[in-house]
């Protein structure tokens, strides 16, 4: 006991001593007119005014009383918050150099170790980024070879969507076609959807997508140290592991059959270039040729086919919506035709009633990035390196740009006679020189896939449940998902 008083009183003092340090610390930035924020406590920062299950909520709470850039802090690490269409444009379209960097995540910099297409920074980001999209354009992708594989894709889907009879299925199986664009790509071909490789990707994508949604993993972000006392970080590491055997092998594969004219996939471009450049100091070594395999595994498998799963849930929600969406299909299309990109045109509220999905849902409420220099915006000075969050969800959902933007309403995209508005703060895929490198391939599978089920089926709930009880409340992970549900599927005539 007479041990425990004087290192409890050490302790005390020590908290407080560091207590005061940051106070002081938090003053004397003040000077330097950083963005306004809340005052944040010692150690945990402002983690207590956050649901940390969906800060893009709180983020715009917090904005109503501090304006479109503030500052909050997470735990120990200080991050200016971007809300609003203004603001986020001018950052990103305006300033493109200076927001163009990203931070290093902590659970993303152990996966990648800064490599990749999608967490890395400079020079190594803009190297593979162009290589990335050149590839998919030789690939046929966002072209009529692009198109094909999606038709092909739709039937398949359609077939396992008609093997329940009309019995309840998971919305999840939606996945498996959108998944399977992003794999062919990836490595050459499709998959059977019983193949056992295709299935177990298909398992460790979803289980490594839901764990990164987990309160742990962002304590794991805010306070790397504490890593030891975490689980769920550790589980994704292990998962993203079991994935990356399966690609090594893909990639190992390639090495040993690798032809200059005969380049079937992403994988293979990979391979090939980084032959091409093994005499020199190249940038396309064993690690970022796995991590930009990955980031497109994971990121291509997961943004389309989650989307696919809200629109086919809220048609189920909003059946007269559907009935309207049917009704345009059967003006346009010929019967027994499937969908085409050049009918989107001929289809306006088809077309909007995509955009509004992907509006509402806000699947990726915002990906960091930090600053590459120095700067002055909207009147504020934001340092060097300074962790920034263009808040997208803010933008979507910004009442200056949208009439009911809380409300899933695909007249948000249509104007007075019916036709389709493209919307400037319509930026589910972000914008600038880190915009999402799949949108265009994106936009095409959506429409193909949302055009060709709803030519099909109509989507009901299962029964027992009314249309009124459909949760279209997000569960997040990497991206807001849809809660686990079923859906039926009524074959139309």
């Amino acid at each position: 006991m007479a041990v425990f008083i004087p290192l409890f009183i050490c302790g005390v003092c020590a908290l407080l001593l560091s207590a005061a340090f940051y106070v002081f610390k938090v003053f004397k930035e003040s000077a330097l007119n950083l963005p306004p924020g809340p005052f944040p406590l010692p150690i945990i920062g402002n983690l207590h005014l956050l649901d940390i299950r969906r800060q893009d909520k709180s983020l715009m709470k917090i904005s109503e009383k501090y304006g479109p850039v503030f500052t909050i802090h997470f735990g120990f690490q200080k991050v200016v918050v971007l809300t609003g269409y203004e603001a986020v444009k001018d950052a990103l379209l305006n300033m493109v150099d200076v927001f163009a960097d990203r931070p290093a995540i902590p659970i993303f910099h152990h996966i990648q170790h800064g490599n990749g297409v999608f967490f890395s920074s400079q020079e190594l980001w803009k190297v593979t980024r162009r290589f990335t999209i050149a590839t998919m354009r030789d690939l046929g992708m966002g072209k009529r070879l692009g198109e094909e594989r999606m038709l092909e894709e739709l039937q398949f889907l359609v077939e396992l969507i008609k093997s329940f009879k009309g019995a309840p299925f998971q919305l999840q199986l939606l996945n498996m076609a959108p998944t399977n664009i992003t794999f062919a790509i990836l490595f050459g071909r499709r998959f059977d959807y019983e193949d056992p490789t295709f299935l177990t990707l298909l398992r460790l994508i979803d289980e490594v997508m839901h764990l990164l949604g987990s309160p742990f993993v962002h304590l794991f972000n805010y306070y790397p140290f504490l890593g030891f006392l975490l689980k769920p970080h550790k589980t994704i590491l292990k998962k993203v592991e079991e994935v990356c055997v399966i690609l090594k092998k893909y990639i190992k594969k390639s090495k040993e059959s690798i032809k200059e004219n005969n380049l079937t996939s992403y994988i293979d471009a990979l391979v090939f270039k980084q032959e091409e450049q093994k005499k020199s100091n190249t940038l396309f070594d064993d690690a970022n040729v796995l991590a930009s395999a990955l980031d497109l595994l994971m990121a291509g498998s997961e943004t389309t086919s989650t989307t696919l799963q809200w629109a086919i849930l809220l048609m189920m929600k909003y059946p007269e919506i559907q009935k309207k969406v049917q009704a345009e299909i059967e003006q346009v299309l010929v019967p027994g035709c499937l969908p085409t990109c050049n009918d989107r045109k001929n289809m306006p509220y088809t077309n909007a009633v995509i955009h509004e999905v992907q509006r509402f849902v806000t699947l990726l409420p915002h990906v960091p990035r930090c600053t590459s220099v120095a700067t002055h915006f909207k009147g504020y000075f934001i340092p060097k390196g300074a962790t920034v969050i263009p808040l997208l969800t803010s933008v979507l959902l910004d009442k200056a740009q949208w009439e009911t933007p809380d409300e899933f309403n695909p007249n948000h995209f249509l104007d007075a006679d019916g036709n389709f508005v493209k919307k400037k703060a319509f930026l589910p895929f972000s914008t600038g020189r880190r915009n999402c490198l799949g949108e265009s391939l994106a936009t095409m599978e959506l429409f193909i896939f949302f055009t060709g089920l709803m030519q099909k089926f109509t989507f009901k709930p299962p029964p027992g449940v009314k249309e009124s009880e459909l949760d279209t409340m997000a569960e997040s992970g990497f991206t807001m998902r849809p809660h686990p549900q079923c859906a039926c599927a009524e074959l139309r005539q």
